[in-house]
């Protein structure tokens, strides 16, 4: 996912810079990216037209995210791309009431009464953000910096 476009771009050179991912781009499945402490994955798992899912495929997916939430055991931030994602993950992790969303916003779960993963957000890495100026590579940075440091890394 985000392989070989300019959003991919803007998050991978993110992910490097923090110590994530081992290169700066990734430009085809089999180009030596590795991610390290990470996972990147999407409420929704198809190309939806316009680009722009809507809660029913969100809806539909869930039990994608919920696999892949219940796989990653030791999993300490999760970061949330955009308001949609948002709503997703604090579905998941059943956060009510939810915090509005906005670039930098922390929230604190809970699994089974114990402390849980901290929800970190961003604006998504998307063109119409990036290229507008709403997402810059320093508030990008500073939200990764922000995930490694609540994560201990």
């Amino acid at each position: 996912m985000f392989t070989g476009d300019r959003s991919g771009d803007w998050l991978f050179r993110a992910m490097h810079r923090a110590g994530l991912a081992n290169q700066a781009e990734a430009t085809s499945a089999d180009d030596g990216l590795e991610l390290t402490d990470a996972w990147v994955t999407s409420a929704v798992k198809c190309a939806p037209p316009d680009n722009k899912p809507t809660t029913v495929e969100r809806d539909r997916c869930a039990s994608f995210l919920t696999s892949e939430m219940d796989a990653l055991a030791n999993k300490r931030v999760v970061l949330c791309l955009g308001g949609f994602g948002y709503q997703a993950v604090t579905t998941f992790f059943g956060v009510r009431p939810r915090p509005k969303f906005g670039h930098g916003v922390e929230v604190s779960t809970e699994i089974h009464g114990a402390v849980g993963p901290t929800l970190l957000c961003s604006f998504h890495v998307s063109q119409q953000n990036t290229f507008t100026g709403r997402l810059t590579e320093e508030m990008l940075d500073a939200v990764f910096a922000r995930a490694t440091e609540i994560a201990g890394s």
